[in-house]
């Protein structure tokens, strides 16, 4: 058995295309659709080349970007004022805040001031408990992206179809993964935790854990869909995985290779778990684009909403 490849470049463009005909609709309806961005200038090019990729992505699907540059060194109340700024504008229905933030802001304190229903990267603990009782789509990027792989490759029970606009938020009447066990490594609060939860919502039997977890490889062993998103390269090896399992690699970690270049690489021994798996995200190329299609995504859920 060789995995098929859950490639999610292919995936986001697919979802990008089905992003851009929503925001045509709304525009047609005189209804604009736009992201505000909070950046503090770190003097590090890198964010602002970041933001800059941000804007040309949102313009490619008629998304309005607009970049709110706070100069080096501003305090939290210059941060967190403008993020109640943009709350309070009604022309304004999509924040996120890049990130790092100067020494001596704590990011958490920021991004609980973003207005939930603007919140378009899940970060707001309040979203995170709608989330689990189902009343917001506005989940973590990551997570998010995670399930939509997941759906992407598992038929609806019904119909026999695969699709990609079904909700991944709230319980629906055939969830894809009812009685299927999903193992998920990592519980960090913006990746493991909304995964697991979102992974519930479909009806699967959920186990969280991590790299400490006394036998880990036994409960990775025993998963239908294995998600590992502890930031251990290699942690997850062939041994370690059911024949015919899903696999999702959300790991991101920089690694010398024999020649010296420094390579990114996930979680997973990737040649030897492609032998075992069914499906299998590769790193690159993988969770990574899809997060950034997730983002888009909750704006114009946002931009719907606001509607």
């Amino acid at each position: 058995m060789t995995a098929a490849l859950i490639d999610g470049n292919a995936l986001s463009a697919r979802i990008r295309d089905a992003l851009a005909a929503r925001v045509r609709v709304l525009r047609e309806r005189g209804r604009s659709v736009r992201l505000d961005a909070v950046l503090v200038d770190s003097g590090d090019s890198s964010a602002r080349v970041y933001a800059d990729n941000q804007a040309r992505t949102c313009a490619s699907l008629g998304i309005e970007y607009k970049l709110h540059l706070l100069p080096a060194g501003a305090a939290y109340d210059d941060i967190a004022g403008r993020v109640l700024l943009l709350n309070t504008e009604d022309s304004v229905h999509a924040i996120m805040l890049h990130l790092p933030l100067p020494d001596g802001v704590d990011p958490y304190r920021v991004q609980r001031l973003i207005a939930p229903e603007k919140d378009v990267e899940g970060v707001n603990p309040a979203n995170i408990g709608n989330i689990v009782y189902g009343r917001s789509s506005l989940a973590p990027c990551t997570g998010l992206a995670v399930i939509k792989m997941i759906e992407s490759v598992v038929p609806d029970p019904v119909t026999g179809r695969i699709d990609l606009d079904r909700s991944s938020t709230q319980r629906v009447e055939s969830p894809l993964l009812r009685g299927r066990r999903a193992v998920v490594i990592g519980a960090s609060d913006v990746v493991g935790k909304p995964i697991a939860v979102l992974l519930m919502r479909q009806d699967a039997t959920v186990i969280s854990c991590n790299k400490f977890t006394p036998g880990l490889a036994d409960l990775a062993r025993s998963a239908d869909v294995l998600v590992s998103a502890a930031g251990v390269p290699g942690l997850i090896q062939a041994d370690m995985v059911r024949p015919g399992a899903i696999v999702i690699d959300v790991g991101v970690n920089r690694v010398q290779g024999v020649d010296g270049k420094n390579r990114t690489v996930g979680d997973v021994d990737f040649d030897r778990v492609r032998l075992v798996a069914s499906h299998l995200s590769p790193v690159p190329g993988g969770v990574g684009p899809m997060t950034v299609a997730m983002l888009l995504r909750n704006v114009v859920e946002a931009a719907e909403a606001h509607a």
